[in-house]
């Protein structure tokens, strides 16, 4: 199992090992004891699986609010996507910023997106299959979506024409018009995890205009 650091804290990308003989190959997705050794001991308890039959389907950016905040691990099962985190911890040297991924079958990479980071992909190949696994139910009085295109937050999502998106999503608010329920807070370093120390976030209280 690889786990490497991204640009922003705590998002990292986790490659599992592929076994190959001449039937295909198998692989681990997740494995809680190997994982928990290198500091990430989460509490999965649903799994999400989602098709996008166009490419240039965009689902995002969406965050689920303390106390039902929701770590994801997310990976691509069928097709390709661009896979994005922004940083929306409130007093983060990283706010507002945002990392993507090149997610796909092919790769078997993954990406955790952990609790005060947005969330949202955009596919690259028809009948694309994203599976991800929460740390959290869903809860929809939780719910919230910052707009795609945001321009205070940038992303460059390769787009080549305007994206296949949800009612919800083409209505989100832009970020700075939300309150975020998220707050930095830097914690003791960690032992064995790699990173010289770890950060995490406390919920706040939800602000206005954070609804989907």
């Amino acid at each position: 199992m690889q786990i490497e650091p991204t640009k922003l804290s705590d998002v990292m990308i986790v490659t599992p090992r592929r076994f190959g003989d001449d039937r295909g190959w198998f692989v681990e997705t997740w494995n809680a004891a190997r994982m928990a050794e290198s500091g990430l001991d989460l509490p999965w308890v649903q799994d999400n699986h989602s098709m996008s039959a166009l490419p240039g389907t965009l689902r995002g950016l969406h965050y689920q609010a303390p106390p039902r905040a929701q770590d994801k691990l997310v990976r691509c099962s069928r097709g390709a996507m661009l896979d994005v985190a922004v940083d929306i911890r409130s007093g983060s040297p990283t706010y507002g910023k945002w990392v993507g991924v090149e997610l796909s079958a092919a790769n078997g990479r993954q990406l955790l997106v952990p609790k005060g980071f947005l969330h949202g992909f955009v596919t690259r190949e028809p009948d694309t299959e994203v599976q991800y696994k929460c740390s959290d139910l869903y809860s929809p009085e939780h719910d919230g979506a910052v707009r795609w295109d945001d321009p205070d937050i940038g992303i460059d999502w390769g787009l080549c024409a305007a994206p296949v998106l949800s009612a919800k999503d083409q209505a989100a608010p832009f970020l700075k018009d939300i309150t975020s329920p998220f707050v930095w807070e830097r914690a003791h370093e960690t032992a064995g995890d790699g990173r010289g120390g770890v950060h995490r976030i406390r919920g706040g209280a939800a602000g206005g205009g954070a609804g989907a």
